[in-house]
C-alpha cells in the first residue's frame, strides 16, 4: 500500500482549514495565516505549497466538485432510467456533505471569487457545463432538445438560488424539503410537456 507523502497530508489539512476558514467568516476575507492556523502549519508552508490564498481557495473547490462529482455518479449508478438519474443529480446537489454550512458558504465565496480570478471562472464554467450536460442529456431522452435546456436551466437555477436563499436567510426549507421542491418543479415541467 502506498505511503502518503507529509507534503499531501498538509495540502490537504489546508484545504480542510481554508473551508472551514470559510465557513466561520461567511466570505473570502481570511488570512493564509489563519487557513494555515487552523490547519497547523506556519503560514510560510502553506505559502510555499500554494503560492497564494486564492490558490488554497481553488484547491478548496477542486475538493468540493470532486467530491460531489464522486456523489453524482455514485447515485447515477443505481438510477434506472432518466427521469431517476436527473432525480440523482438533484439528490446529489442536496446532499448532506454538498449542504454542510460551511461548503455553502465556500461554494457562495467561490461564486464571488470567479468574478475577478480568470482560473476561479474558468473552473465554475467546467462545472455548470458538466451540470447542465448531465441534465440535458437525461431530460433529452423525455422531451425535445429545446424543452430539455429549458427544463435543465430551470433547474439548476433553483438549485442555485436555494444555496443563496440557505445561505443568507434564516427561515428556510431544510435541504430535504429544498430537494423536494426541484424535483416538484422536475415533475410539473415533464408533465407539462407530456400534455403538449
Amino acid at each position: 500500500m502506498p505511503r502518503i507523502g507529509m507534503e499531501a497530508v498538509r495540502r490537504s489539512a489546508l484545504v480542510d482549514a481554508a473551508i472551514q476558514e470559510i465557513g466561520s467568516t461567511g466570505s473570502l476575507e481570511v488570512t493564509v495565516s489563519a487557513i494555515a492556523r487552523r490547519a497547523g502549519v506556519s503560514s510560510a508552508l502553506a505559502h510555499h505549497y500554494f503560492g497564494s490564498k486564492d490558490q488554497i481557495f481553488l484547491a478548496a473547490m477542486r475538493r468540493i466538485l470532486s467530491d460531489f462529482g464522486n456523489d453524482v455518479r455514485a447515485r447515477l449508478s443505481t438510477a434506472g432510467g432518466p427521469v431517476e438519474r436527473v432525480q440523482a443529480i438533484i439528490a446529489a446537489s442536496f446532499g448532506p456533505d454538498q449542504f454542510d454550512r460551511e461548503i455553502v458558504a465556500a461554494w457562495l465565496a467561490f461564486y464571488v471569487l470567479a468574478q475577478k480570478s480568470p482560473e476561479a471562472g474558468r473552473l465554475l464554467r467546467v462545472y455548470a457545463r458538466r451540470l447542465d450536460s448531465n441534465l440535458v442529456f437525461n431530460l433529452r431522452q423525455l422531451v425535445g432538445e429545446t424543452a430539455a435546456r429549458r427544463i435543465a436551466q430551470g433547474l439548476s437555477s433553483m438549485i442555485d438560488g436555494f444555496y443563496i436563499r440557505h445561505a443568507l436567510q434564516e427561515h428556510v426549507p431544510d435541504r430535504e424539503d429544498m430537494k423536494k421542491l426541484v424535483c416538484e418543479y422536475l415533475e410539473m415541467c415533464l408533465e407539462k410537456e407530456s400534455q403538449s
